[in-house]
C-alpha cells in the first residue's frame, strides 16, 4: 500500500540521515587525528628548538672554556717572560759587579 511504501521511504531516508551523520563523526574522529598529531609535531618541533638551545649553551660555554685556558696560558707566559727579564737583569748586574772589580783595582778584592 502506499502508506507502507511512504513508511519504506522514510525509514531508508533516516537510513541514510543516520549513515551521513556516521560519515560526519568518522570525519570529525579524522580532523581531531589531525589535530593531535599536528600537536605532537609541535612539541617535537619545541623539543628540538630546546635541544639546539642546549647545544649552543654547550659551545658557549666550551668557547669560554677556551677562552680562559689561552687567558690562562698567555699569563703565565707573560710570568715566563717576566722572570727571564728578572734573571738577565740579575746576571747584567752581575757582570756590571765583575767588571767594576775588574777595572778597578782599589776595589779588587784579589788584589789585596
Amino acid at each position: 500500500t502506499e502508506t507502507e511504501r511512504e513508511r519504506e521511504r522514510e525509514r531508508e531516508r533516516e537510513g541514510e540521515r543516520e549513515r551521513e551523520r556516521e560519515r560526519e563523526r568518522e570525519r570529525e574522529r579524522e580532523r581531531e587525528r589531525d589535530r593531535e598529531r599536528e600537536r605532537e609535531r609541535e612539541r617535537e618541533r619545541e623539543r628540538e628548538r630546546e635541544r639546539e638551545r642546549e647545544r649552543e649553551k654547550e659551545r658557549e660555554r666550551e668557547r669560554e672554556r677556551d677562552r680562559e685556558r689561552e687567558r690562562r696560558e698567555k699569563e703565565r707566559e707573560r710570568e715566563r717572560e717576566r722572570e727571564r727579564d728578572r734573571e738577565r737583569e740579575k746576571e747584567r748586574e752581575r757582570q756590571r759587579e765583575r767588571d767594576f772589580d775588574f777595572y778597578n783595582p782599589l776595589f779588587n778584592k784579589t788584589s789585596h
